[in-house]
């Protein structure tokens, strides 16, 4: 059906849905700093399916729309985790170069390549963090400090550039990958917040950009960017980031980790299942 020719009741459960996505995506974005977009990407695919966007750009859509929501709700985050003393500015400045570069170049990769492409590596990234979260709730670290520079800013680098690819902040990956090595858990989350901002706000200029003017896109949009969603999901987000961070530092966390991943593992199965 072509987008908004929906019925009002179709309307407004769609609206109602984009509504609590982005209630669990807030939360879950100052909670356990994975991001919302873990969420909100697979929401808003699924979405723009029903209202009948072209599957020629439906996960463009769907991961840049994402990136402009995390765009205001990591500046949020990462504020709030400040006031707390969660953030590693050494690490923080150490890892924005590389991670801003590995983010042009993810954008560029997502710009370029078929939605189906996104959808899969979406898919299999969210079932590999899913596995992390379940197997290892409380962490699992395989080295007791972190690389030197080289591997350092080599991480830094994928993170941004995966993080790109799939319209995610960057905590979803850099929170488990800084765990690895025996990473302090409210630090990762706090400078995972931090470094979502320096990968979505290029990001999302780039896809808007790289859109701009490609068919199929569904109205109301900036390129890849759709401002119906962004509206429908933001507010939410913004209201629950800042519950999620003032809750991450009074619960203990493992529980809600493997929860999460369960739930992250039937994610990746529908995104993966959805490319036959």
């Amino acid at each position: 059906m072509p987008m908004f020719d929906i019925d009002a009741t179709l309307a407004a459960t769609l609206v109602a849905f984009c509504l609590a996505t982005g209630a669990v995506a807030g939360l879950l974005a100052g909670l356990l700093g994975v991001g919302g977009g873990i969420v909100v990407v697979p929401a808003l695919y699924f979405a723009f399916g029903h209202l009948g966007v072209d599957d020629s750009v439906r996960m463009q859509v769907a991961v840049a729309t994402s990136l402009a929501t995390i765009v205001p709700t990591s500046i949020l985050s990462a504020r709030a985790h400040r006031q707390r003393g969660s953030v590693d500015l050494v690490l923080l400045r150490a890892w924005v170069p590389p991670a801003l570069a590995g983010a042009i170049v993810g954008t560029l990769f997502a710009a370029s390549v078929k939605g189906t492409v996104l959808a899969g590596i979406f898919g299999a990234v969210a079932m590999v963090v899913a596995f992390q979260m379940i197997a290892f709730p409380g962490g699992f670290a395989i080295r007791s400090v972190l690389p030197g520079r080289l591997g350092s800013t080599a991480m830094a680098a994928l993170i941004g550039g995966f993080s790109a690819v799939m319209g995610i902040g960057g905590g979803t990956l850099a929170v488990p990958v800084l765990s690895l090595f025996s990473y302090p858990i409210r630090l990762a989350v706090g400078t995972a917040a931090s470094l979502g901002l320096y990968v979505a706000i290029p990001a999302t200029l780039g896809l808007a950009i790289g859109g701009w003017g490609v068919a199929g896109l569904p109205p109301l949009s900036l390129g890849y960017v759709n401002f119906v969603g962004f509206a429908a999901v933001l507010p939410a987000m913004l209201l629950f980031v800042r519950l999620g961070a003032r809750i991450a530092h009074a619960i203990s966390q493992p529980a809600l980790r493997r929860v999460f991943g369960i739930v992250l593992a039937g994610v990746g199965l529908r995104m993966l299942s959805s490319l036959f």
